[in-house]
């Protein structure tokens, strides 16, 4: 099959085995070039094929040398259609972590429900013992609840008021205004269920109930503040609220977990490229802008580095781990710098249609974009016949 990208909107209905196979191998690579990490030895990630979990996935193994499972909600390629993004991505993290000689296991399913976690305890008490890290990177736009049966759906509005900003078509480079009526207080309370806490608690319970949990476990779960721009739409609207659960979580599971010697925390990562922020109105035109100003000062990081950063220098950087006023990890610290705010702020105000690509870095994005899902790689030919159907190793 000749696989080339289609789209639909924000998201991408095709993948490209090669090209995610060589956007995994890049970020091993990069992990495998930095000093190695005394860090966790058995890992859990939570949502790990794609973005953050997955490079939380990679830098456990690969720099710190863990065995690791990953649970995530991917599909194999069925007739002429191809698998997932992240069902490639895992099947080439299986297979480079088979051949480094590290322990790795896959599950495919509804890490929502009853069932995954049942199936995920069973194999770390076969496969692993215990877990002394547990990294929660769930994103989806629905969860049924295990115990009512009710299915929620997240949606991404502003709370209290209407709201109107910027925004880009990042396919064509139009810049227009975009207009979000306020959530209902039902699509606020849906929201919170799929994209809040109560999950998470769920796993860490069931996980020490089970006794597979090791004394002196960490756990860590992925948030998101950004700026004053996207505020509205975002910390101030449906998710923001959604995430304040979740940080409100963090700090009962830590309350919870020290009593072993544990940790419990939620890491304030910078904004990237991703299928869940393409979705956002106003956060790809603010994320093209950020890229250009970071990419000028030399501090840009993706995922891997991020992840990579977290690991080394707060997780398991030796000393006791630093965080905010709120107990956050800020690792969108080198975003949040008032000068680099400030630059992007400055370009925001003139951005448009004419001089979008000028002023920000949109064609980073849009490639970005395509590479999530195994296109525009270097050296891959997308001209070329290629097998959709890529086995993953370890599937459990």
């Amino acid at each position: 099959m000749i696989i080339q990208p289609k789209t639909r909107g924000f998201i991408c209905t095709t993948a490209h085995p090669e090209g995610c196979a060589q956007q995994v191998q890049r970020q091993i690579d990069y992990v495998q070039a930095q000093p190695a990490i005394a860090g966790p030895r058995n890992v859990l990630v939570i949502g790990a094929s794609t973005g953050y979990g997955l490079a939380s996935r990679i830098v456990s193994s690969f720099a710190a040398g863990a065995n690791t499972i990953g649970v995530y909600f991917d599909k194999a390629a069925e007739g002429a259609r191809t698998a997932s993004a992240g069902w490639y991505n895992s099947a080439a993290f299986e297979e480079a972590a088979a051949a480094a000689g590290r322990k790795s296991y896959s599950i495919v399913g509804d890490a929502f429900s009853d069932e995954i976690k049942a199936k995920t305890i069973d194999l770390i008490r076969t496969e692993l013992g215990k877990i002394d890290l547990v990294v929660y990177s769930v994103a989806s736009p629905r969860r049924t609840h295990p115990k009512s049966g009710e299915t929620f759906s997240s949606v991404i509005k502003p709370l209290g008021g209407t709201y109107t900003n910027k925004t880009v078509n990042f396919h064509n480079g139009e810049v227009s205004q975009a207009t979000i009526e306020p959530a209902t207080e039902d699509e606020l309370r849906q929201t919170i269920a799929v994209m809040g806490g109560e999950d998470w608690q769920m796993w860490i319970d069931e996980l020490q109930q089970a006794g597979v949990l090791a004394e002196g476990a960490t756990t860590v779960a992925y948030s998101y503040i950004g700026p004053e721009i996207t505020h509205a739409v975002y910390r101030e609207g449906t998710i923001g609220a959604a995430k304040n659960d979740l940080e409100a979580t963090a700090r009962r599971l830590n309350d919870q977990l020290s009593a072993d010697g544990g940790r419990a925390f939620v890491s304030v990562n910078k904004a990237l490229v991703t299928q869940s922020s393409s979705a956002i109105p106003v956060v790809p035109l603010y994320i093209s802008a950020l890229y250009k100003v970071m990419k000028e000062k030399g501090i840009h990081e993706g995922c891997i580095e991020q992840m990579y950063r977290l690991f080394s220098e707060r997780l398991y950087g030796g000393g006791e781990t630093l965080v905010d006023e709120k107990g956050l990890i800020r690792v969108d610290d080198w975003e949040m710098r008032p000068e680099i705010q400030a630059e992007v702020a400055d370009v925001w105000a003139k951005l448009s249609t004419e001089n979008v690509y000028e002023l920000s870095d949109l064609e980073g994005y849009r490639r970005e974009f395509f590479q999530l899902f195994g296109f525009e790689t270097d050296s891959i030919d997308y001209e070329a016949d290629v097998n959709p159907e890529v086995n993953i190793v370890n599937l459990r």
